[in-house]
């Protein structure tokens, strides 16, 4: 447990936004053995352990060089991307005295959590030879909240204006604008830099807590824990009869419809190509479908101590007591009782604890890429997830143990 909570506090801080994720992502399975392969051209043979980048995703799998009449697809998707403030274009703003970073809200973050947080900016610069380049600085802005003396109901009720109270402050006279700072760090030229993708993180490492360090609190655990669960069991796994897929999505806390989302073509395009290298026609691809799954993992919600009314009165998930199965009547998660079996048996097979979550019926529930790819494709498919408290915080807490217990539960679902 201790080695792989290590791996992903490693893991998150190399990861400050989706393309460094699938960055890293690539890298590690390179690493293990792993060929990428280009979308671009076409694929000469999709047998062994291959896979691709698109944007923020990454979508890998193994493939035996022949495919039984019975074999089916095992899918594991994710999603690389988290609540954060995407930085405008335009010019930096100034203020008081202050320079500012305009920035517009990414997902859903719980706003307040951001304020006097050290902030870094990452993400891509988009050259005009069309070159992606990574980027990251160090702790650079933070979101000032206003003084206690300056507005005495802030402890009563916090309210924040969207646009007018969380931009970042950067500087006071700039020596130069962002760009040409995130240029330098770039190694080009402010000049060749057509557009780009930049997100705030925090710059804080995530840090094992606890009177006997059972807790994990960190930045991004959602999605990136269960990302790095997948990852790490896919790093372990061998090829055996059916094909073997781990799909980490980006932009799930916008809605997944881009292109490298869940609710895009990227999955559908993957097993296309793998049944067309297999030599399947139309009919024998949806039997493959058919006869696949997939486990949709992604974070969900322990049992808050101090709101547990909020909570369902029988369904209590607790830390540290393996990862959740999510349930919904409403099918805002896919899970049913042919999936949930699936998953217990995965489980079993494992030695690995799980438990059920449900919501308060008077409190709305999330939902995640589960419904989108059980909807897009038609496989069977099943929500699961590592239990967090303060979910869409900037820091985000865990049980130390609950991230293992769910990639060595996905390393039994692949194996079958």
């Amino acid at each position: 447990m201790q080695s792989h909570i290590q791996d992903l506090a490693d893991f998150v801080v190399a990861s400050p936004t989706s393309y460094h994720a699938a960055a890293t992502i690539a890298q590690r399975l390179r690493d293990a053995g792993f060929e990428e392969l280009d979308e671009r051209r076409p694929w000469e043979s999709v047998a062994g352990k291959r896979f691709v980048v698109r944007h923020g995703a990454v979508v890998a799998w193994l493939a035996p060089e022949t495919l039984a009449a019975d074999a089916g697809a095992r899918i594991v998707g994710t999603h690389t991307d988290s609540p954060a403030f995407k930085v405008k274009p335009g010019e930096l703003l100034t203020s008081a005295g202050w320079t500012q970073v305009g920035v517009e809200i990414y997902g859903g973050p719980l706003l307040n959590s951001w304020l006097d947080r050290d902030l870094g900016i990452a993400g891509r610069l988009v050259t005009t030879d069309g070159t992606q380049h990574l980027v990251r600085t160090g702790p650079i802005c933070r979101i000032p909240q206003l003084a206690i003396h300056l507005d005495r109901t802030a402890n009563d009720a916090l309210t924040l204006d969207k646009q007018h109270h969380l931009q970042p402050i950067l500087t006071i006279a700039p020596k130069g604008g962002l760009m040409d700072h995130l240029a330098a760090l770039a190694g080009i030229e402010k000049a060749d830099i057509a557009y780009h993708d930049l997100y705030t993180f925090d710059t804080q490492r995530p840090e094992v807590i606890g009177l006997h360090d059972e807790f994990l609190a960190s930045s991004r655990l959602d999605n990136l824990a269960c990302t790095h669960a997948a990852l790490v069991a896919i790093e372990q796994a061998q090829l055996g009869n059916d094909l073997q897929l781990f799909a980490a999505f980006d932009h799930e806390e916008v809605g997944s419809a881009t292109t490298s989302g869940a609710a895009g073509p990227l999955l559908e395009d993957i097993l296309v190509r793998l049944a067309a290298g297999y030599g399947l026609g139309v009919d024998a691809t949806r039997a493959l479908y058919a006869r696949s799954t997939c486990v949709s993992a992604d974070t969900g919600h322990l049992v808050h101590p101090n709101y547990p009314n909020h909570h369902d009165p029988v369904v209590r998930p607790q830390p540290g007591q393996g990862p959740l199965l999510k349930l919904n009547a409403q099918q805002r998660y896919a899970s049913d009782a042919v999936g949930s079996a699936l998953w217990m048996d995965a489980c079993a097979r494992a030695g690995v604890p799980t438990q059920p979550f449900v919501s308060n019926n008077s409190m709305p529930c999330g939902s995640t890429i589960g419904p989108i790819t059980a909807t897009r494709l038609g496989i069977t498919t099943v929500d699961v997830g590592v239990g967090l408290l303060s979910m869409h915080s900037t820091r985000e807490l865990c049980s130390v143990d609950d991230p293992a217990y769910l990639s060595r539960a996905l390393a039994s679902y692949w194996a079958g």
